[in-house]
């Protein structure tokens, strides 16, 4: 059986029911530890993560033209992009589906305030409905008039992505086994990429891969374009482009891919270009980010908090700091989220204490690249949290070439 056939088997083990349910609990759990009466969601991966319905989702992210209310007690009520009701017919979280009313000056017009002051009237009258006298209503973003009109309504507005953060952060067996379908659809990218990598394709050309064998397997989209070769690959962070990748160069990405169900994969390699023997240099970089990531691999598990895990995580050459990744380690689920692990140099500026704990799933980062130099290595592992240490995701080959 071939790894998409495989892939394609999987899926139908999925209770998407059980997944949903859980999810929507998580939220609620959230909302009443923290005394609010109910949330509002316009991102449309926490609408997803909280509901498991999903409708244009690049486009509302940044047209705010669907949303969801959900109280801490009581039915869900999401409100669609018009004339789009029945897309979540069937999908047991939702108990109600609304007109959305879109609050942007684009699809209102000199009409904004007032479709903003129908639009609050009609949340305002949902708390009231099902939260009573409780007037803390989260919200994870909104436009600002529409907070406007909220506080005139006297609802008291509190930044919502505090309980969805942490919601999400914990995964129950059927999210743990989607984010494992999602690594097998981008491993399967990432073994044709490594397939048509040859001296004259370009950066574009080899990361369409990616996404082609995404969309294949019923995934959503890439959230960023980091592939790079060469001298392009020093300092990270540079997007794919046309440029001509040539023999014995390196090819660095990450996979930064919303696969099947929406989850996140988030892995990175560097491949090396041509069939020559790789440089001195080349490989003294890709053998120091390998260290790294193993090293804070290793050191995984659950019970430690943040800071302890920056404080003993592996000790970044002196040459390499300026160039450091901003964080060492990062939550992933539907995206890269919460929580993120800074370098324990960056911990009073930056960092933020909590508690890394089982079914958290973490993506273990390394970027290793003197300013100046020539080329950089960027790897990436994906790992679930166990009881007694970690179960990593990928078994993606490094490049022994590099490694030897």
């Amino acid at each position: 059986m071939s790894k998409l056939s495989s892939i394609r088997h999987d899926k139908t083990q999925i209770d998407l029911v059980r997944m949903r349910q859980y999810r929507l609990g998580r939220v609620r759990e959230q909302l009443k530890s923290l005394g609010y009466g109910g949330i509002v969601i316009f991102d449309p991966v926490n609408l997803r993560y909280a509901t498991g319905s999903r409708n244009m989702q690049v486009f509302m992210l940044r047209n705010p033209a669907r949303y969801v209310f959900i109280p801490t007690e009581g039915p869900v009520t999401l409100f669609d992009f018009p004339s789009c009701e029945h897309l979540s017919e069937g999908i047991e979280t939702i108990d109600e589906v609304r007109p959305a009313i879109t609050l942007s000056y684009v699809a209102s017009g000199e009409n904004l305030y007032d479709n903003a002051k129908e639009w609050a009237k009609e949340i305002a009258d949902l708390m009231k409905q099902y939260a009573g006298d409780n007037k803390k209503l989260a919200i994870d973003y909104v436009p600002s008039v529409g907070a406007i009109e909220l506080a005139k309504q006297g609802i008291e507005v509190v930044d919502g992505q505090e309980p969805i953060e942490h919601a999400r952060s914990i995964k129950n067996k059927q999210e743990i086994e989607a984010m494992k379908i999602s690594v097998r659809t981008a491993e399967e990218g990432m073994i044709r990429m490594q397939q048509a990598l040859e001296p004259g394709i370009t950066e574009n050309e080899l990361w369409s891969y990616l996404h082609q064998t995404n969309i294949q397997q019923g995934g959503d989209y890439v959230e960023t374009r980091l592939l790079s070769s060469g001298a392009r690959t020093n300092p990270w962070f540079q997007e794919c482009s046309d440029k001509v990748i040539n023999d014995g160069e390196l090819v660095s990405f990450d996979t930064d891919m919303n696969g099947p169900f929406g989850y996140f994969t988030d892995i990175s390699r560097t491949f090396y270009c041509g069939d020559g023997e790789p440089t001195v240099e080349q490989k003294r970089l890709y053998q120091t980010a390998y260290e790294q990531i193993q090293y804070n691999i290793e050191l995984l598990k659950p019970g430690m908090t943040f800071r302890e895990y920056a404080e003993k995580s592996w000790r970044i050459p002196d040459e390499f700091f300026p160039n450091r990744y901003f964080t060492v380690a990062h939550g992933t689920g539907l995206s890269g989220e919460y929580p993120y692990i800074v370098y324990p140099q960056d911990f009073e500026e930056k960092g933020y204490d909590g508690v890394i704990q089982e079914n958290m799933v973490l993506s273990v980062e390394s970027y290793i690249g003197s300013p100046g130099g020539k080329e950089g290595v960027k790897l990436e592992e994906q790992l679930l949290v166990t009881e007694d240490g970690v179960e990593n995701f990928s078994d993606f080959p490094f490049e022994q070439r590099l490694l030897r």
